[in-house]
């Protein structure tokens, strides 16, 4: 079944709308071992040639369609536009004829190359890792196909151009579209190496093809997983403990067995889950249970003890994630010496599509339909539920309505509960999808950690920074997964990111980290670590400015020297917003900058203060260097969401625990932007000959501390407690 086309209703719209024909006949796949001997096949519908080749990234019709396949998942981030404007300028492709279709999940052919042997998508890699290994693909298919044509009318591929999807030959005049030769191109050998393009000739990298997935979502035809309908198909929702680390002691479902539509009730490792006909009878059968609970393993401290205990930690000794000379004696050799500390709360991911999976499970094996972020490891888990070998698990990734992080995690939470509660239904083929509501979301875990940060530097006399210490206390993410293997000496890369690996110039830094330990599950959140270092030395690097009697541009500059990207990013962002002309009274500006996944980012922002106090971000100018800028308006949006996003977090979001229960329900309580919040946006990208790098991250990291600054600058007040306010109550 495809991954895509499993609701025939929405299939034939689809194909209605699109006004597509029969199916091609004949296509050509260029398929290759990353770094190995390549091959191409042709396979169609209706002919007896071989099967796809492994590791396909491009699919040419007979019908002059091109499919480009993709091994990263389509959440919004603009990743199959990305993947496929990389193909197709190599191929010279016409844009108009390109489409996407989801990789199916096989680590051995789609593996993430900056994972390694794992298909998945995050760390805003998807183009960085794809980079080289498309813009091959799409080169070698390009070269069969010319050399196709070549064959055909006996003239040398010199004389030969190519241009949207056609091959012409200027002295004869004649041409030929791609479909018309997919059947001689597949019979060739795939060439060894082929002559990239010259970025200067680039048509589609660095232009604005429009995006591959707009149309659909924009006439309905989109699938998520929260839009499947299957035949037979029954909706699960699944009971979980109310504190983290409880677990069921007894239950009584009579009430909700009566509920109509309810077909049954099963006891899962999660919690219990019921099985109904409908979302609704689901949710009221699930409201009617009666369970009882064993919580004498569950954390029930408050987030006020949590923090208290790390403040604690924060004044005990610790690993050490970094260390450049003495930072203790320049301290103590200080002339002026300056030191503040600053709280992050646990924040949820909160996607507007909560998690959820279908999922058929019979003997003979696993279909699963989802947006599915870490394919492999969500294989091996659902494998491991369901007692199957991973090959006998098949996932078809769907589109995803968001994700920041949740949908990849290293246990699977949701496609093995789901996965878990087919297999105690019965495991008969029936499909299953089981859904989460947005309670279930708000209360589910694996959230940012909680983090304290504590950090103290010192000036000479001549108000030069000589000193830097800066301790850093919260749970390990990577712990007690498949990734504890990156934790070395105690530290968890990704507690300390954006501080161990600060570029300011300081002649003596010390970098602490000590890790906590709670109950309370915890994930990545989009930019990771850099969603509370940057935060914290950014508004930290802004005092010390200010001790210095210098402004926090001119002392950032001096500091960046020896980074010509950061720098340059910084100076773009203060020239656009205007850096040091006069604002109206009421008004501050506050900058800051940042480094995630090798992108550099700088950002401006300007605040109002009105006559009751009240703050609004009236402005944004962001500065991005992301190397070859492959479209140039979806990094653009990327910037812009990520700005939005990270301002909800500074201004309102926060999970906050009482006696172990989560506080917070919906998007009433647990706060994003509104859209009467969002700034005035303006984003400059620096032009680039580096390799592309990520965008769908960097962009969180500065908004928050810039924010922060550009408070202090027009009230004088530091916010050392995020989310700054609390139900619109500033925080102290």
């Amino acid at each position: 079944m495809s991954s895509r086309l499993y609701s025939p209703a929405r299939a034939d719209r689809r194909e209605f709308l699109r006004g597509a024909g029969a199916a091609a006949v004949t296509a050509l796949t260029i398929g290759f071992e990353w770094a190995a001997t390549s091959q191409a096949k042709a396979a169609g519908g209706a002919s007896s040639l071989p099967p796809f080749a492994p590791n396909a990234f491009v699919r040419i019709g007979s019908d002059d369609s091109i499919t480009v396949i993709s091994k990263h998942i389509e959440m919004g981030q603009g990743s199959y536009t990305g993947l496929a404007t990389i193909l197709a300028e190599e191929l010279d492709a016409d844009w108009t004829q390109v489409r996407v279709e989801s990789a199916p999940a096989d680590a051995t052919r789609y593996a993430n190359l900056v994972f390694g042997k794992i298909q998945g998508t995050g760390g805003s890699s998807a183009m960085a890792n794809s980079w080289a290994q498309l813009r091959d693909a799409g080169a070698k298919a390009r070269a069969m196909l010319v050399t196709a044509a070549s064959n055909q009318w006996r003239i040398p591929v010199s004389e030969l151009t190519v241009e949207k999807s056609v091959i012409y030959h200027a002295a004869s005049k004649r041409q030929a579209t791609f479909g018309s030769l997919v059947k001689a191109a597949a019979a060739l050998p795939v060439p060894a190496t082929v002559q990239l393009k010259n970025p200067e000739n680039f048509k589609l990298i660095g232009h604005l093809p429009p995006r591959v997935d707009v149309p659909a979502k924009c006439d309905g035809t989109a699938q998520f997983t929260i839009d499947v309908e299957m035949p037979g198909m029954l909706v699960a929702l699944l009971k979980r403990p109310p504190l983290f680390g409880a677990t069921v002691k007894s239950f009584d479902d009579s009430a909700a067995g009566k509920v109509p539509g309810v077909v049954k009730v099963v006891q899962v490792p999660g919690g219990i889950a019921v099985i109904a006909k409908s979302f609704w009878a689901a949710k009221q059968a699930r409201d009617a249970l009666r369970i009882d609970w064993d919580d004498s393993k569950a954390e029930k401290r408050s987030s006020a003890a949590l923090m208290e205990e790390y403040r604690r930690l924060a004044d005990q000794p610790a690993a050490s994630a970094r260390k450049d000379g003495d930072a203790q004696k320049a301290l103590g050799a200080a002339t002026h010496r300056i030191s503040a500390s600053y709280e992050f709360p646990y924040l949820a991911h909160a996607p507007m599509e909560p998690l959820d999976a279908v999922v058929k499970l019979d003997a003979k094996g696993c279909e699963i339909w989802t947006g599915d972020q870490f394919q492999t490891l969500d294989q091996a888990n659902a494998a491991q539920t369901a007692g199957l070998d991973p090959k006998q698990v098949i996932i078809h990734t769907l589109y995803a309505g968001g994700s920041f992080g949740r949908r990849a995690n290293v246990f699977s939470d949701y496609i093995v509960e789901a996965v878990s509660i087919a297999k105690a239904f019965g495991a008969d083929g029936t499909p299953i999808k089981l859904q989460w509501t947005r309670e279930d979301d708000i209360h589910g875990g694996l959230y940012r950690p909680m983090y304290f940060h504590k950090l103290e530097a010192g000036l000479n006399a001549q108000g030069e920074l000589t000193g830097w210490h800066h301790v850093i206390v919260g749970q390990s993410i990577m712990a007690g997964g498949a990734f504890a293997g990156m934790i070395k000496d105690g530290i968890d890369p990704t507690s300390v990111e954006g501080a161990a690996t600060i570029a300011y110039s300081i002649p003596n830094i010390a970098v602490d980290l000590s890790t906590a330990k709670t109950g309370v599950p915890v994930l990545w959140w989009r930019v990771v670590g850099c969603s509370h270092t940057t935060f914290a030395v950014e508004s930290f690097i802004d005092e010390v400015a200010h001790a210095a009697g210098v402004d926090g541009f001119s002392f950032r500059r001096k500091l960046l020297e020896h980074e010509p990207r950061m720098k340059a990013v910084l100076e773009l962002a203060a020239e656009k917003a205007g850096w040091g002309s006069p604002l109206p009274k009421g008004r501050g500006r506050g900058i800051a900058v940042g480094e995630a996944f090798k992108t550099f980012v700088a950002q401006v922002a300007e605040v109002s203060v009105d006559e009751s106090g009240a703050i609004k971000v009236e402005r944004v100018v962001c500065a991005v260097d992301c190397g070859i800028a492959i479209n140039p308006d979806i990094i653009r949006a990327q910037m812009e969401g990520g700005i939005g996003f990270g301002l909800g977090a500074a201004l309102y979001g926060a999970i906050t625990l009482k006696d172990g229960h989560v506080e917070q329900r919906n998007f009433n309580d647990y706060r994003v932007l509104r859209m009467n919040e969002m700034p005035q946006v303006e984003v400059h990208i620096v032009p680039s000959s580096e390799d592309p790098t990520g965008v769908g991250e960097p962009g969180v990291a500065p908004i928050g501390p810039a924010v922060a600054n550009a408070i202090f600058a027009a009230t004088g007040k530091r916010m050392h407690v995020i989310p700054f306010f609390k139900g619109g109550v500033e925080a102290s």
